[in-house]
């Protein structure tokens, strides 16, 4: 619908609050991921979309050097979609069980060969105008990352391709011990099963720590829970399934007023993941999908 006489998309006015203009960016995860949601009668494994009306980021996995995905990056970008790229395991390989998250990651032998080779076969460095971000490690400090190996992954992404965002997003049981690169550009956490984040005091001092890694140019990324799993959420958390909308307002209160937040990413849209009777925001109620909406058009002003 256009407002106030517009002729055109360009002449949309912006739809935004008095506090949430330094939020720029809006989307979900698992949305080119592979996943094939287990709960429809369809084979689907990309929800771009879904999604696009209300987002401006959406994700795609790659796991091996050859992975041509300039196809996939375009098909977001014909939806005014910029890609968030996860290529964790172009650089990084499971050895063992050590790490705190019991998935112990290192970074492989010929890590930068496989970086080039993927470099070389999707032209990123002169494709950048399809990207926002390069995802570079699995919640590294989590999953046995040692920080001179995330640094020698994030610099060698900034050497390849200049002026490029790179993010990593840590869990929150490891924040203490997180050390952040300084060629790292966005920089979130997650912890799910709050029901009012904003107001929760241990979900506060785990942003304190993060915001105090960070130097000045650095900015979050706000990972908003939008799955739903029985007891995680309802024994644990206390959510009733129709209340993940208002969990939702509350990350986005949040975000809006904390300055340094520059985008917020949804985990996840579709459903099954995790568990197999997960809930993924695809199929939270109608009301709670209308909040999504709502906090992503006025992000994107879609």
């Amino acid at each position: 619908m256009c407002l106030y006489g517009c002729s055109s998309k360009e002449d949309l006015p912006k739809i935004e609050t008095e506090t949430n203009r330094h939020i720029k960016h809006f989307g979900f995860t698992l949305v080119d991921t592979y996943w094939d949601d287990p709960t429809d009668s369809e084979t689907k494994t990309v929800y771009n979309d879904e999604v696009a009306p209300f987002s401006n980021i959406a994700d795609i996995l790659a796991v091996n050097p050859t992975d041509d995905i300039v196809d996939r990056m375009k098909a977001m970008q014909n939806l005014q979609m910029k890609s968030i790229l996860h290529v964790n395991e172009i650089f990084f390989e499971i050895e063992g069980t050590d790490a705190p998250s019991g998935t112990d990651y290192k970074l492989r032998i010929d890590a930068q060969e496989r970086w080039d080779i993927f470099l070389a076969t999707n032209s990123l460095y002169s494709n950048q105008n399809l990207l926002q971000a390069i995802y570079v490690g699995e919640e590294p400090t989590w999953n046995g990352i040692t920080f001179t190996e995330l640094k020698k992954v994030s610099d060698y992404v900034k050497l390849t391709i200049p002026g490029t965002t790179v993010m990593i997003i840590e869990a929150y049981p490891a924040l203490n011990d997180l050390q952040i690169p300084e060629s790292v550009d966005w920089v979130g956490f997650d912890h799910y099963f709050i029901k009012d984040p904003q107001n929760d005091s241990s979900f506060i001092s785990e942003l304190s720590v993060l915001k105090s890694k960070l130097s000045e140019e650095q900015k979050i990324v706000f990972v908003m829970d939008t799955h739903y799993i029985d007891f995680a959420h309802g024994d644990l958390g206390g959510i009733a399934l129709n209340e993940m909308g208002t969990v939702a307002n509350s990350y986005y209160e949040l975000a809006k007023a904390e300055p340094k937040t520059i985008a917020i990413l949804g985990y996840y849209w579709p459903s099954g993941f995790d568990q197999t009777n997960a809930v993924g925001a695809r199929h939270m109620p109608d009301a709670v999908k209308q909040e999504y909406t709502r906090i992503g058009k006025e992000i994107t002003s879609k």
